[in-house]
C-alpha cells in the first residue's frame, strides 16, 4: 500500500503571477486499467498524474509526449492531470479529440512557457489546439512568437467545455481562436492587436485582463456568429481592458456577431465609438454589441455608434451567468487526490 496524501494548492492573481503549489501528492503503489471508472460513476476529486520536466526528474521532457502517453479514453473516462514543471517548452501541443477529461498546469504563469512561432495560417499555426472536450488549463504560459506579420494564434479552442484559470495567452494578430464549443476563461491575461479574441463559441470570460498592442484602429474581438438562432457569443465579466494605443471593443467576423461587456473597466484605449462595422454597413442591422454598467474613461457612451446597445438589466441578465455556457456543473475543481500513471 502505498502514502495517502492530499494536494495544498493556492493560487494568486497579478499580471504573470499566476501559481500551483502541489505538495503531499496522493500515490497509489498499483494502478490497472481497471480502475478507469465510467463516465457515469467518474470520480472528479482524483486524477492520475503525468509530470513533465525539463530536466528529466519527471515522467517526460516534453508536453506533446506526455499527451502521447495517455490511452484514447472516450468510453472508459477518468481523468489525467499533467503537472509541467518551471521552463520554456518550445513545441506545438495538440490535445486530440479522443481524449478529454485532461487538465494541463503550469506551476506559474511567470516561469512556465509553451512556445511556438507558427503564422499565416489560423488553423495551422497555433500553439496549443484542443479537439478534445472536458479541457482545463491552469497557471499556463501560451505564446505565438511569430511577431505582426500575420495571423499567429497562440491557443485554439474547438471542443465543447474548457475552461482556462490564470493564464497568460499571448500573441498579435487572432491571439486566441475561441473556435467551438462552450468555454469558461477566469483571471487570464490575453494581449494581442488585432481581433485577438475571435471565433464562434460560447465564452464567459471573468476577471480577465485584455491588453491591446495595436498602435492604432486595433479590435479585441471578432465574434462570428452568423445566424440570428445561433447560441454564440462571447461575455466579458469583471475584466480589465488596457493597452498601447487606440482599439475597437470588436468587429463582425459573423453577420450575427454577439459580444457583451459587463461591469469592466475600459481605459482610455478605447476607441469613442466603440465598435467598427468592418467596412459593411448592413451588418450593423444583425449584430449584438451590449455594454453594461462599465466604467472608466473609455466606458463613457457619448460617441457610441447607435447600432450598438447600452443594455438594461433585464436584458443584460442572460449574459451574466454561467448559464450562457451551458451551466457551472461541466466546471470542475482541481482534483484533491492523485494517482501515479500506469506504466505501458
Amino acid at each position: 500500500m502505498g502514502l495517502l496524501y492530499k494536494t495544498n494548492s493556492k493560487c494568486s492573481f497579478a499580471k504573470y503571477n499566476y501559481h500551483i503549489i502541489i505538495t503531499n501528492i496522493f500515490i497509489l503503489s498499483s494502478i490497472t486499467s481497471s480502475s478507469m471508472a465510467s463516465s457515469s460513476s467518474i470520480d472528479f476529486s482524483t486524477a492520475i498524474l503525468i509530470r513533465v520536466d525539463q530536466s528529466g526528474k519527471g515522467d517526460f521532457t516534453k508536453i506533446q509526449e506526455a499527451i502521447e502517453s495517455i490511452p484514447p479514453n472516450l468510453n472508459n473516462i477518468q481523468l489525467y492531470y499533467i503537472w509541467v514543471k518551471p521552463g520554456i517548452y518550445r513545441e506545438k501541443v495538440v490535445i486530440p479529440a479522443d481524449k478529454p477529461y485532461i487538465t494541463l498546469s503550469g506551476t506559474r504563469a511567470s516561469n512556465t512557457f509553451l512556445i511556438w512561432n507558427d503564422g499565416e495560417d489560423i488553423l495551422e499555426s497555433p500553439t496549443l489546439t484542443i479537439f478534445a472536450s472536458d479541457f482545463v488549463c491552469r497557471f499556463l504560459t501560451i505564446q505565438n512568437k511569430f511577431g505582426t506579420a500575420g495571423r499567429a494564434v497562440a491557443l485554439r479552442v474547438a471542443a465543447d467545455r474548457a475552461a482556462f484559470y490564470g493564464c497568460v495567452i499571448t500573441s498579435y494578430q487572432d491571439t486566441l481562436l475561441d473556435d467551438n464549443g462552450n468555454h469558461y476563461f477566469n483571471n487570464c491575461y490575453i494581449e494581442g492587436a488585432t481581433d485577438f479574441i475571435c471565433g464562434s463559441a460560447s465564452s464567459l470570460y471573468e476577471k480577465c485582463h485584455l491588453h491591446s498592442l495595436s498602435p492604432n484602429n486595433g479590435s479585441i474581438t471578432a465574434q462570428m456568429r452568423t445566424s440570428a438562432t445561433e447560441k454564440s457569443g462571447f461575455t466579458f465579466l469583471g475584466c480589465k481592458l488596457t493597452g498601447s494605443g487606440s482599439t475597437y471593443l470588436g468587429r463582425p467576423w459573423g453577420a450575427y456577431s454577439r459580444v457583451v461587456f459587463a461591469y469592466s473597466f475600459f481605459s482610455n484605449v478605447v476607441a469613442p465609438q466603440g465598435w467598427n462595422q468592418w467596412g459593411d454597413s448592413t451588418k450593423q442591422n444583425t449584430v449584438y454589441y451590449g455594454e453594461y454598467k462599465c466604467y472608466g474613461p473609455g466606458a463613457d457612451r457619448g460617441q457610441r455608434v447607435k447600432w450598438s446597445k447600452q443594455l438594461s438589466n433585464n436584458e443584460a441578465t442572460v449574459f451574466l451567468s454561467k448559464d450562457f455556457i451551458g451551466g457551472k456543473d461541466w466546471l470542475r475543481p482541481a482534483p484533491s487526490h492523485f494517482k501515479i500513471a500506469p506504466k505501458i
